[in-house]
C-alpha cells in the first residue's frame, strides 16, 4: 500500500482545526470482556469485544453476533459501529497523525518489531481466533499467522529505508529534490479469508510511512482484527495510530461510505470484490483519494499436452483447494489441451477424493473447513447446478457435505463449456471445472474471455510456453480495474 507520497497538513481543510500536535500520551486501560463459544478457551487479554479507538476500548450502542462456521455457534457479541463511532475514529487517527509523522524512522521501525514479536509469542492463539472465526484448517491458520507477522517485520526494517531522491533537470544549475511524506489518515477495509494477513500487509506499510489508520474487518472476522489491536497497544503503538472499527454487514455500506467520504481521510486501502470496490471508487471520486484495491478474481490454470501430469495435478490441488476455494489467486477455471485432458481428470479426481479430508478446521485431519456461511455454499451450488443442466459431468463431489449447512465437497467437473457460469464468475469455493483446449491461442482467448484477473497458471515442459520458466508461473492478468505486480 503506497502510504508515502506526500505532506499532509495536520489541518483540514474548511474544518475546524484538530489539537495541537501532543506527544505521545498514555493508553487507556481496561478490562477484557470475554466472548462466549469456541473462543472461550483462549487468553482473555486477546478476546476483545469493543472497539479501538484512539487508544481505548470503547462500547458501541449496538452489538452483533459472530458465529463459528463450522458448528454455527455464537462467539461472542461484538461492537456494531455506525457513522458516528466511524467518524470519531478517523478524528482520532488525524489527530494522532500529528504527532506520529514526526516520530523518527527509527522508532517507528522498532515499535512495528515490537509488535511482530508480539504476534509470534502469540501465534497459537491468533490461529485459534482464525480458524474459529474463518472455518480455515488450524495448519492454514498457523501459517496464515506467521505470514501476517512477516509483513510487519519486513515493513519495520523498511520504515528505516524511506529514500527520497535527487533528479537532473533541463536547466543546468538547478535539481529536483523529491522527499517522500506520509500522506496522512489511511482508511483500510479488509476482507474475512485473511482477517490478519490481510491487516498487517497494509497497516505494516501505512505506520512504517508514518500514516494512522482505521482498520474496518470484515463482519464475518472481527476478533482478529481486535485481536491484534490488543497486541499493537501492547508494543506501544501510540493511541491513535491503530484504530479498529468492527460492524455488522447491515452497517457496512455506510460505514464503508463514511470512510471514503469524511475530507480527514487520505488514503482508501480496499481489499475484496469487484462489485465493492466499484462502489467505493464512486464515494472517493469526490474528494479525489488516493486509492489502492485488489478485487476479484477468475484465474484460469492452463496445463500443455508436455506438461508432467502429476505435478501438474499436484500444483492444482495446491491453488485450488487452499482456505476451501477461498482465496482470490485461487484458480477458478482449469484449461487442459485435449491430449493429456483425460490423464489429468483421471489423476486430479483420485487426489481430490485421497487428499482431501472435509471437517472442523481444529480437527487436525481435516484439510478443508466450512465455507464463511450459507450463501457462500449456495454459489457453488448454483454453479454446479448451472454446470450440469448443460452438459457438465460431476467426476467427484457436488453436493454439500452430511457436516452441516456451511460445508459443501471438493467438487470436479468435467465437460465444462464456455458457456457456463463457473467459466465466467468467480465461484470463491472448492469447484474445480476443466474446460478442454485443443491449440494454444484458444487457451490465451479462454482465459483472457474475463472482466476480472489478478493471477494465471500454467504448466508445460517447453519454454516457448513459459518464457524464462521451465514449470509454473503466476502474473497479472492487467485489467484496468485489477493492478498488481508480478512476483518474481
Amino acid at each position: 500500500m503506497a502510504t508515502c507520497l506526500r505532506l499532509r497538513s495536520c489541518r483540514a481543510p474548511r474544518l475546524p482545526p484538530a489539537p495541537a500536535a501532543r506527544g505521545l500520551r498514555p493508553r487507556c486501560s481496561a478490562q477484557p470482556r470475554r466472548s462466549a463459544g469456541g473462543l472461550a478457551g483462549l487468553s482473555a487479554a486477546l478476546l476483545r469485544t469493543d472497539r479501538f479507538v484512539d487508544g481505548c476500548w470503547l462500547p458501541a450502542a449496538a452489538a452483533f453476533p459472530v458465529h463459528d462456521p463450522a458448528s454455527g455457534a455464537e462467539l461472542g457479541l461484538v461492537a456494531d459501529c455506525g457513522v458516528p463511532e466511524t467518524r470519531a475514529a478517523v478524528r482520532a487517527a488525524y489527530e494522532a497523525f500529528c504527532s506520529w509523522r514526526g516520530v523518527s524512522a527509527k522508532e517507528r521501525s522498532s515499535l512495528l518489531r515490537k509488535w511482530y514479536d508480539l504476534m509470534i509469542q502469540n501465534k497459537d492463539d491468533l490461529a485459534k481466533i482464525i480458524t474459529a472465526e474463518s472455518g480455515k484448517p488450524l495448519k492454514e491458520a498457523q501459517g496464515e499467522v506467521v505470514y501476517a507477522a512477516l509483513f510487519l517485520e519486513w515493513f519495520s526494517e523498511e520504515a528505516r529505508r524511506i529514500y527520497g531522491d535527487v533528479i537532473c533537470t533541463p536547466a543546468r544549475d538547478r535539481r529536483a529534490l523529491v522527499l517522500k511524506q506520509p500522506v496522512g489518515v489511511a482508511a483500510v477495509i479488509t476482507p474475512w479469508n485473511f482477517p490478519s494477513a490481510m491487516i498487517t500487509r497494509k497497516v505494516g506499510a501505512a505506520l512504517a510511512a508514518g500514516c494512522t489508520v482505521v482498520v474496518k474487518p470484515a463482519e464475518h472476522t472481527p476478533f482478529s482484527a481486535l485481536a491484534l489491536a490488543e497486541l499493537a497497544n501492547q508494543a506501544g503503538i501510540p493511541p491513535g495510530v491503530y484504530n479498529v472499527i468492527p460492524c455488522s454487514r447491515k452497517k457496512a455500506k455506510e460505514v464503508g461510505e463514511a470512510l471514503c467520504t469524511d475530507p480527514l481521510v487520505s488514503k482508501i486501502s480496499f481489499t475484496g470484490s469487484t462489485a465493492t470496490g466499484k462502489i467505493l471508487l464512486h464515494h472517493v471520486a469526490g474528494s479525489v483519494k488516493r486509492v489502492s484495491m485488489e478485487l476479484g478474481g477468475h484465474a484460469p490454470f492452463i496445463v500443455f499436452d508436455s506438461a508432467n501430469v502429476d505435478q501438474a495435478v499436484a500444483g492444482a490441488m495446491a491453488s485450488k483447494f487452499r482456505n476451501s476455494g477461498q482465496t482470490c489467486v485461487c484458480s477458478n477455471r482449469f484449461l487442459v489441451q485435449r491430449g493429456i485432458h483425460d490423464s489429468f481428470v483421471k489423476k486430479f479426481a483420485e487426489a481430490i477424493k485421497t487428499n482431501l479430508h472435509v471437517g472442523n478446521g481444529f480437527e487436525e485431519r481435516t484439510t478443508q473447513g466450512p465455507l464463511i456461511d450459507e450463501k457462500a455454499v449456495e454459489k457453488v451450488e448454483k454453479h454446479v447446478s448451472d454446470a450440469v443442466s448443460k452438459g457438465a459431468t460431476v467426476v467427484t463431489g457436488g453436493k454439500r457435505h452430511q457436516l452441516g449447512k456451511n460445508f459443501f465437497e471438493p467438487t470436479l467437473l468435467s465437460n465444462v463449456t464456455r458457456d457456463m457460469l463457473c467459466s465466467h464468475e468467480e465461484t470463491f469455493g472448492p469447484l474445480a471445472p476443466v474446460i478442454k483446449f485443443d491449440t494454444e491461442d484458444e487457451a490465451v482467448a479462454i482465459a483472457n474471455a474475463a472482466d476480472v484477473g489478478l493471477a494465471v497458471w500454467r504448466w508445460s515442459g517447453r519454454p516457448q510456453h513459459v518464457p524464462h520458466y521451465p514449470d509454473i508461473i503466476r502474473c497479472t492478468h492487467l485489467h484496468p480495474t485489477n493492478r498488481r505486480p508480478c512476483p518474481q
